[in-house]
């Protein structure tokens, strides 16, 4: 029992205390003016002195006096709160498929380049979710699962980190935005969440894959998957580099000339057939704007019910109340029973 989390059911009933000290008071200082009590019995005067039966009449006079202190507190009923509170977290699953052609390695967005931007935006938007299961896909001309939905955390960091373009990972290179998204919906089709979310980044439009963006679509509305669209980079005329490996092992960097597009007419049906929504992020800054907002837009729910449960003490100060009463009044019926004046 800690005094300092206790409480009182009955505060009230402590204001007892404070007429009844001032009875025992009084009670002490007429007693002082009194003779010494009478025993009844010669046999109980050759037993105990009269100072050793002064001694146990002013016990009996303490039992009683701390037995109704004790029950007075009882009265008043100490207890302890302990709050309680129970959380029940309804997360979401998420599958993130990002772009990987070679076309991410466009050098318009900070860190580095279009790829290392996007990892660095996702990785933040990770670590920002708690109870979301989140599952990573990967596509450039044909698609592949990274890391399916999980909440391991610090899996999915590490596969991110290590995300690399089509050309470096050696698969086939393209925009197969319908392959990405078939994909992306067959990983969250059997999905519990109330909730499916699908964050799709791209930084062209549709130019290979077996499955069309038609299809992959349909497949995403079929599983009751909310799709966010984002196409990343400027469109137009720009600069790709090319790497190479020289004679001697160098590895070698050139820039080509590359037309960047976006499918924003496509992007832009991918989330509103799906009650999403189609964000268009230029630059390192915006990209990070599009996760923020996404991660506004998608919170997990979280329901808390508190609870006090009390646990009551009374009992710590009603039995020993009981017990001194009980003590006492056997005393004033045997040893310090008086006899006939």
């Amino acid at each position: 029992m800690i005094l300092s989390q206790m409480s009182w059911h009955s505060p009230w009933a402590l204001l007892l205390l404070i007429p009844y000290v001032f009875y025992v008071f009084f009670i002490l200082r007429q007693k002082n003016n009194r003779p010494t009590f009478q025993v009844g019995s010669i046999h109980f005067l050759k037993k105990w002195s009269n100072r050793g039966l002064a001694r146990l009449s002013q016990m009996n006079d303490f039992l009683v006096y701390l037995a109704v202190i004790l029950m007075i507190i009882a009265l008043a009923r100490p207890q302890q709160a302990n709050s309680k509170s129970k959380r029940t977290l309804d997360g979401l699953d998420i599958v993130i498929v990002l772009d990987v052609s070679d076309s991410m390695l466009i050098e318009d967005m900070k860190p580095l380049n279009r790829l290392e931007s996007a990892k660095e935006t996702i990785a933040h938007f990770i670590k920002q979710r708690s109870s979301d299961r989140i599952g990573v896909v990967i596509f450039a001309g044909e698609a592949f699962t990274l890391v399916p939905p999980t909440l391991d955390y610090d899996l999915i960091l590490k596969r991110v980190d290590k995300i690399k373009t089509a050309a470096e990972a050696r698969i086939k290179d393209g925009t197969a935005i319908g392959v990405g998204m078939a994909t992306g919906a067959a990983r969250l089709k059997d999905s519990q969440a109330k909730s499916r979310v699908m964050i799709f980044l791209t930084d062209g439009e549709n130019n290979s894959g077996v499955i069309s963006p038609e299809t992959g679509l349909e497949v995403a509305k079929g599983y009751g998957i909310k799709i966010y669209s984002i196409g990343l980079g400027k469109s137009g005329p720009t600069q790709l580099p090319v790497y190479s490996t020289d004679l001697f092992g160098n590895k070698t960097k050139r820039y080509q000339n590359f037309e960047s597009t976006v499918n924003d007419e496509l992007l832009t049906q991918m989330a509103e057939v799906t009650g999403g929504r189609y964000f268009r992020a230029t630059k390192e800054d915006s990209l990070s704007g599009v996760f923020n907002e996404i991660n506004k837009l998608e919170t997990s729910k979280i329901e808390e019910t508190k609870y006090v449960q009390y646990t009551e003490y009374f009992y710590y100060f009603l039995i020993p109340g009981f017990i001194m009463f009980v003590l006492s009044r056997l005393l004033s019926l045997t040893v310090l029973r008086r006899g006939p004046a």
